[in-house]
C-alpha cells in the first residue's frame, strides 16, 4: 500500500470518529460510523491472505448489520417522537434497539462472536486499531443516550465480563486472548456507564493505554501464539521481564495502573447499592486474571527447546521503534498514584 493511500485511509478513520463524537443528529452520527468502517476495511484486507479476507468480510457484514439496525432505530424514534437528536431518546423501543446495535458494533456479549474471529485474521497493527480506535465512536454514542431500561446495560456488562473471562481460558492464540480481554474490559465500562459516565470514559482511556503496550510488546517479539512467547527471553530479556507486569496490569492487580478503574467501578457500584453486581464483576475478573497469569508463565518461566548448546537465539537487529513501547509500558505500570487527581477531575 502506498504511503499516500495509507495517509488518506488514516485521515478518513480519524474523520469518521470525530464526526460521530461531535454530532448531535443521528444521521450525522451514522455517516461518521460508515466513514469509519469503510476506511478500515482496506487496512484489514491489505495482506491478501485468505484469513485476512475472511476477517474483513465478517467485519464488514457485522458492521453493516449494526449500522442498518442503528439507522432503522433512529428513524423509528423520529417517527414516534419527531426527534432526531441523540440526547432526546425517550421511547424504550428505539433506545433498546440502538443500544443493541452499538453493542454489536463494539463487540459486547452476547453480540461478541465476530470479534475473536476477526481479530485472529488480522496482523497486530490493524488488530490494535480495531481494539482501540474503532471502539471510540460507538462508545461515545452509548454514553450520550440514556437507556430507559437501566437493567439492559447491567445485563450486557455482566455477560461481557463473564464471557470475556470464560472465553479466554482455553485459547492459545494471542490475538484471540486479547479479543476476549477487550470484551471483558468493555463489560466493566458498560456496568458503570449509566451511573458515572466520566469514570467509564476514564476506564476506556486506561484500557487503550494497556492494550497499546500489550500489542506493541507482541509486535516487537513477532509473537502470535503462546509457544512463541517462550523464545522472547533470549531475544529481549528486559522487555520480557516487564511484560508480565503489563499483563497483570490488564488483569487489574495493584499497585499497577489497571487496578485504578476496577477499584473505582466497584466502589461506585457499591454506592449505588449494587453489591451483588459488584461481587459478580470482581469474581469474573479472576477468570481474566488466570489467562494473563498463563501468558506471564509462558513468557518468563518456560524456555523453548534448543538443539544447539548456545542459549542466545540468532537474530537480526530489530528495526522497530521502541519509544512508543517504552512510553506506553511506563504509563501502564505507574499511573496508579494519580488516582486522587483522576477522582478530582471526574467530580469537577
Amino acid at each position: 500500500m502506498s504511503p499516500f493511500t495509507l495517509l488518506i485511509l488514516l485521515f478518513s478513520l480519524g474523520l469518521g470518529t470525530i464526526i460521530t463524537m461531535t454530532s448531535s443528529h443521528w444521521l450525522l452520527a451514522w455517516m461518521g460510523l460508515e466513514i469509519n468502517t469503510l476506511a478500515i476495511i482496506p487496512l484489514m484486507a491489505q495482506k491478501h491472505h485468505p484469513r485476512a479476507v475472511e476477517a474483513t468480510t465478517k467485519y464488514f457484514l457485522t458492521q453493516a448489520t449494526a449500522a442498518a439496525m442503528l439507522l432503522f432505530a433512529s428513524t423509528t424514534n423520529a417517527w414516534i417522537t419527531g426527534q432526531w437528536e441523540i440526547q432526546q431518546m425517550t421511547h424504550p423501543l428505539p433506545t433498546t434497539m440502538i443500544t443493541l446495535a452499538l453493542a454489536l458494533k463494539i463487540g459486547l456479549a452476547p453480540t461478541h462472536a465476530w470479534l475473536p474471529e476477526v481479530l485472529q485474521g488480522l496482523d497486530l497493527t490493524t488488530g490494535l486499531i480495531l481494539s482501540t480506535w474503532q471502539k471510540l465512536a460507538p462508545f461515545t454514542l452509548l454514553m450520550q443516550i440514556h437507556p430507559t431500561n437501566p437493567t439492559l446495560l447491567i445485563l450486557l456488562g455482566l455477560t461481557s465480563t463473564l464471557v470475556g473471562g470464560w472465553g479466554g481460558l482455553n485459547q492459545t492464540q494471542l490475538r484471540k486472548i486479547l479479543a476476549y480481554s477487550s470484551i471483558a474490559h468493555l463489560g466493566w465500562m458498560t456496568l458503570i456507564m449509566q451511573f458515572l459516565p466520566s469514570l467509564a470514559f476514564m476506564t476506556l482511556l486506561t484500557y487503550f493505554i494497556m492494550t497499546f503496550s500489550t500489542f506493541l510488546v507482541f509486535k516487537l517479539n513477532n509473537a502470535t501464539n503462546i509457544n512463541t512467547l517462550a523464545t522472547s527471553w533470549t531475544k529481549t530479556p528486559t522487555l520480557t521481564a516487564l511484560t508480565p507486569l503489563v499483563l497483570l496490569s490488564l488483569g487489574g492487580l495493584p499497585p499497577l495502573t489497571g487496578f485504578m478503574p476496577k477499584w473505582l467501578i466497584l466502589q461506585e457500584l457499591s454506592k449505588q447499592e449494587l453489591a451483588l453486581v459488584a461481587t459478580t464483576a470482581a469474581l469474573t475478573a479472576l477468570l481474566s486474571l488466570y489467562f494473563y497469569l498463563r501468558l506471564s508463565y509462558a513468557m518468563t518461566l518456560t524456555m523453548s527447546p534448543n538443539n544447539t548448546s548456545s542459549i542466545t537465539c540468532w537474530r537480526l537487529y530489530s528495526t522497530q521503534h521502541t519509544l512508543p513501547t517504552a512510553t506506553s509500558i511506563t504509563a501502564t505500570l505507574l499511573l496508579l498514584p494519580i488516582t486522587p487527581a483522576v477522582i478530582a477531575v471526574m467530580n469537577y
